[in-house]
């Protein structure tokens, strides 16, 4: 990594460190091997991504004539030559250990890969099949005849370059392009006698390209693939249709310039050439690869039928012990609060906190933000039925959740017509905060039923990131909850709260007090300690505060999945300060803040990273667990994913990682404990469930 700072890595490289971490995953013998598959698809998947908003940034920089240097002293341009040496290094790891490792496995495990010249009658039989039915049909060759007027290609497709011979000595050659477009069918299954054999489809494409040309001489074929600037925003401080502006984006967004080409290291000189004219792309910005063009997409082989011996055991969330039997979420939450750790748990409770909500004709309201969901939403079912069934439902739907727009469009769009109030965010600001608040009529009065989340309201992703759910029914955690949406949605000044806290106004000055706090007990001798897990760590002042507290003797241990632009273990600097990074098969997502305070522990759930734009320029929450019982719990948590040696990787001053080393101590890896304790827990509670009678209550009419 280039040390430009003593103080801080750059952002961008320390997210390339972090990927390095998750590509080393995909080498680890001890990893299934279809998840060592997956787990590079998803470092290729995480690339694109990059190339598309930060690196965009970087280049709309450039273009924009800015020179601002990031807080390493590195203007973009710097930033961008350090990208490029470091991800065309990280690109040519990823094809070695596809190409030399897993591609080979994989075949000895019936997973084959067959060239043109490897195929069998039969194979060919079915391979010009395809060809006829599907390829000829919906794939449309185009000849370029001026760059300039060259129809659009789609970001993150696959397409075909031809060169063919020309039609005169003035015209040696002349190119075409084979676009796949929205066709997404790039492994064509080949019948075997055992196991899963493909071909893919550009290589059936270079079969048979002149077909696609006919009475022409095909001289070659490439694959390539782009990625386009995805890094858009729009202006909502103007008062305009902000639905509508989103919509131009996303549209924006399809011919926005090209921030990489990747294509075979097969191609020829003209070819590159061609290409890089046709896209308007310079040599930095290309990636010559010696295997199949973009590796997101070996996701797919990884999601083969058949082959479960090479994937992780299948994993269940466990029913939380929380809830009895039989109890409603109500009952559960007013008689003690509830701390869920998901995946490890089920996201049940959640979803059937707003199900029950929706039918129950003492509720009265519902209050909810929506930042990712899923394709078929229970939550969003529930939101519409409650509604529909006379409730007053209000929800901040937030369309400027990246590359969820398009969905989170058509969620608020059917919201409003089943009768949902619903906000579109917040003017000038993401709204990135989960909170669901259900307030009930009973006899004692309204009563608030509150989640706090550290992830999003989508079940899909809680069976696969860690995360909390704190459901409270604590009157000052329910009324701040209450004030603060209000506050949100009346775009009204923020108040002083009870309990909770809210960027950007308070959550960083209440982080900062607590550091403070532990700085100066440190100072005057006594124990100080911050224990946090976050998912990036970049805030210039977070990170001052954190060293200033490391050089009074405060004891500092962060896990830090991703970003993280604090320098660990510096004589003088931050010798008190330990990095974890765990990368296992669940991705680590879970906001927790510990401070010991004099003995008198706080801790913290949160939505926010410590990042200038979590803290500055969202809406977040950062909400105290109260609950004695919830509280001990979260700890716990806290303390096993920074003694995690197996799968956690410690952060060096460098900003490189070292893998964990149990050394003479038990090996213990903390994603494997939480399995283990949820299925005790949950056995525990069927036993005890199974020797005890609960009677079935009629439902009152």
């Amino acid at each position: 990594m280039t040390d430009v700072s003593p103080e801080y890595f750059n952002r961008e490289l320390s997210w390339l460190e972090f990927n390095q971490r998750v590509l080393e995953e995909a080498c680890d013998a001890s990893v299934p091997l279809l998840e060592r598959l997956r787990f590079l698809a998803i470092t290729a998947a995480n690339l694109d991504e990059f190339f598309m908003v930060r690196v965009g940034s970087l280049l709309t920089a450039i273009r924009t004539g800015e020179s601002n240097q990031d807080p390493t002293g590195l203007s973009p341009l710097e930033q961008l030559t350090a990208i490029s040496v470091r991800t065309q290094k990280m690109v040519a790891e990823q094809y070695r250990i596809y190409l030399t490792q897993l591609e080979p496995q994989l075949a000895e495990a019936g997973i084959r890969r067959r060239r043109p010249n490897e195929l069998n009658e039969r194979q060919r039989e079915i391979v010009e099949s395809v060809f006829q039915e599907q390829l000829q049909a919906v794939l449309t060759p185009i000849a370029v005849h001026d760059p300039v007027r060259f129809p659009l290609l789609f970001g993150k497709t696959v397409n075909v370059a031809v060169k063919l011979a020309g039609r005169s000595p003035a015209e040696p050659y002349r190119f075409a392009v084979i676009p796949f477009g929205r066709f997404d069918v790039r492994y064509i299954t080949l019948p075997s006698a055992g196991g899963y054999e493909f071909i893919l489809t550009e290589d059936v494409i270079a079969m048979t390209a002149e077909r696609f040309f006919p009475g022409e001489e095909v001289i070659s074929t490439v694959p390539f693939r782009i990625i386009r600037n995805a890094d858009l925003t729009v202006n909502d401080d103007d008062g305009t249709d902000l639905l509508s502006e989103m919509e131009d984006l996303l549209d924006d967004r399809k011919d926005s310039f090209c921030t990489r080409l990747e294509l075979s290291d097969q191609m020829t000189r003209p070819m590159l050439d061609f290409l890089k004219t046709l896209l308007r792309v310079g040599e930095r910005d290309v990636y010559l690869v010696p295997g199949p063009v973009g590796m997101s997409d070996l996701i797919q082989l990884a999601d083969v039928s058949g082959f479960d011996q090479h994937l992780y055991p299948s994993w269940t969330p466990c029913e939380s012990p929380q809830i009895e039997t039989g109890e409603s979420v109500f009952e559960a939450m007013k008689s003690r609060d509830l701390l869920l750790h998901h995946p490890f748990e089920s996201f049940d409770p959640v979803l059937r906190l707003l199900s029950e909500a929706a039918d129950d004709r003492d509720v009265v309201a519902i209050k909810q933000t929506l930042y990712r969901t899923s394709r078929n939403s229970p939550i969003i079912k529930a939101l519409k039925r409650a509604a529909e069934n006379g409730k007053n439902v209000t929800t901040i739907v937030e369309l400027k959740a990246r590359f969820d727009e398009a969905r989170n469009i058509e969620w608020a769009r059917q919201l409003e017509y089943s009768g949902v109030q619903v906000i579109y965010g917040v003017r000038g600001l993401k709204t990135h905060a989960k909170a669901c608040i259900v307030v009930r009529r009973e006899p004692q009065g309204f009563q608030r039923y509150v989640h706090f989340g550290t992830g999003n309201y989508n079940e899909i992703t809680a069976r696969f990131y860690t995360d909390l759910s704190y459901m409270t029914c604590n009157r000052e955690l329910g009324n701040d909850a209450i004030a603060w949406f209000n506050a949100v949605t009346g775009m009204s000044q923020i108040q002083q709260f009870a309990q909770i806290e809210s960027a950007p106004i308070g959550l960083r000055e209440k982080l900062l007090e607590m550091i403070s706090v532990e700085t100066d007990r440190a100072r005057n001798g006594d124990k100080g300690r911050i224990l946090l897990k976050l998912n990036s760590l970049a805030d210039p002042d977070m990170i001052a505060a954190l060293y200033k507290a490391s050089q009074a003797g405060v004891q500092i241990l962060m896990n830090i999945r991703g970003i993280c632009c604090l320098k660990p273990g510096v004589p003088g600097l931050s010798e008190n300060i330990t990095i974890v990074s765990i990368i296992d098969r669940f991705l680590e997502h879970a906001r927790i803040m510990y401070f010991y305070h004099g003995g008198d522990e706080r801790v913290f759930l949160s939505s926010a990273d410590w990042m200038p734009r979590n803290l500055d320029r969202r809406v977040e929450l950062l909400v105290p667990i109260l609950d004695e019982n919830c509280k001990r719990r979260a700890i716990s948590i806290l303390r096993s994913c920074l003694r995690d040696n197996v799968k956690g990787r410690r952060i060096q001053p460098d900003g490189k990682s070292l893998p964990g080393d149990p050394g003479g101590t038990r090996p213990f890896r903390s994603q494997v404990e939480f399995q283990r304790r949820a299925q005790e827990a949950a056995e525990a509670a069927f036993e005890r469930n199974r020797t005890t009678f609960v009677p079935v209550e009629p439902s009152g009419m």
